[in-house]
């Protein structure tokens, strides 16, 4: 049986322009990657309602979970909600128990419930609500689709509380060959041994120190001693060509 599929939606203009640096991608991709939910694809894309009506559209029918960070906060840019509603043709409601939890929020602080945050509490008709210890306003769940915001911290923080219940699947094995050649010496070896074994990947990873360089092979695959095997036989071949390489296991030191 195959892995659950998945694929990140970041929403943004200020990503786009470089005004702010995107943190959600490889977050998100490490806590999958360990529940054993294979990413396939991340995209980037902008405040454009057409926009993220179509690529969530597409990406829910490729994938089976979808993550979008981004684009729904207070303010009149933040369009993702009534986006993604659109996308699968939900209206959008004032939630009531979204909208309990933000006015119980803002009662224990200085700032008044206007009408700005009020538009936190909207959420697409039939949505599951994702719990935000943070600061409260909710992100949700339509169909395969997880909203969370675009602030790593509070992604994070929901994140840690959608885990449970998300699908799990067998996480990959990824072994390290560090080799002391450059990869243009070794990548008959890659080819060979890519196409040997079924089920592996094969990457290639250039480093380069003072007065030293060299290659880390990556092998991935979801069978362990398939995986093990493949990085044996790559570390076997490097040897015999004269050239260092070591096997570096999962949670060692390269």
């Amino acid at each position: 049986m195959s892995n659950p599929t998945a694929a990140i939606i970041v929403i943004g203009d200020e990503i786009l322009s470089g005004r702010t640096k995107d943190k959600n991608i490889g977050w998100l991709a490490e806590q999958l990657f360990s529940q054993g939910i294979d990413l396939c694809e991340a995209r980037v894309i902008p405040d454009i309602r057409a926009t993220i009506i179509n690529t969530v559209r597409h990406m829910s029918s490729e994938y089976d979970l979808v993550f979008t960070s981004g684009g729904i906060g207070p303010t009149h840019d933040d369009i993702t909600t009534e986006a993604i509603a659109a996308a699968f043709d939900k209206p959008v409601i004032r939630h009531p128990d979204a909208e309990a939890v933000l006015l119980k929020h803002y009662a224990n602080t200085d700032l008044e419930f206007n009408a700005a945050r009020q538009k936190m509490a909207d959420i697409p008709m039939d949505a599951d609500l994702i719990d935000n210890p943070l600061s409260a306003a909710p992100g949700f769940i339509l169909h395969n689709v997880h909203v969370l915001p675009g602030v790593p911290s509070i992604l994070q923080a929901m994140f840690e509380g959608l885990r449970v219940r998300l699908p799990g699947g067998v996480m990959m094995t990824r072994i390290t060959v560090q080799c002391g050649s450059g990869e243009g010496n070794i990548a008959t070896i890659m080819e060979r041994i890519q196409n040997q074994y079924d089920g592996i990947s094969v990457g290639s990873y250039p480093w380069f120190k003072p007065g030293n360089f060299g290659t880390a092979v990556v092998v991935s695959g979801l069978d362990a001693l398939i995986t093990g095997q493949a990085a044996e036989d790559i570390a076997g071949a490097v040897l015999a060509l004269g050239v260092t390489a070591h096997i570096v296991m999962p949670g060692d030191t390269a």
